[in-house]
């Protein structure tokens, strides 16, 4: 003999008040879509805050008129500068991996540092400084 089972929907809770499968459960599930549209609002309005090429392309706007072009010409000498860039820190990291005692006492330190150091910052602070014009430059710059 086989006796039909039922198995009644779970129902939620909500402090103490059963939830069931009316229109409560839709109004919840309606609050939860609109707080989570919110959050995203808020998040894209975070990220346009903090969007440093904005920043930059009012300022290349800004001194268009007296300054035409230069977004375009960071673009284009920046490949340039990066690659020099480049090939001076691998000629420090070759010459370190050669000679470990290239920087083993304050004498050789200070040769090594009066070869590569001044170029080395000097050029990376010309590439932290092209490298957002560049990016914020418009397309017609290129």
């Amino acid at each position: 003999m086989s006796a039909p089972i039922y198995v009644m929907p779970p129902t939620l809770t909500m402090q103490g008040q059963a939830v069931g499968p009316t229109g409560e459960l839709a109004d919840l599930m309606r609050q939860l879509i609109g707080l989570q549209q919110e959050q995203v609002g808020l998040l894209k309005a975070q990220a346009a805050r903090d969007d440093n090429n904005s920043k930059w392309r009012a300022f290349l706007s800004r001194w268009e008129s007296e300054y035409p072009g230069i977004g375009g010409a960071c673009k284009q000498v920046l490949p340039q500068l990066e690659r020099e860039y480049l090939e001076l820190l691998r000629e420090v990291t070759d010459k370190l991996g050669a000679d470990p005692d290239a920087v083993a006492d304050e004498f050789a330190l200070a040769e090594f540092l009066d070869r590569y150091g001044t170029r080395l910052a000097q050029l990376g602070n010309l590439v932290s400084q092209l490298a957002p014009l560049a990016d914020a430059a418009p397309a017609a710059d290129k």
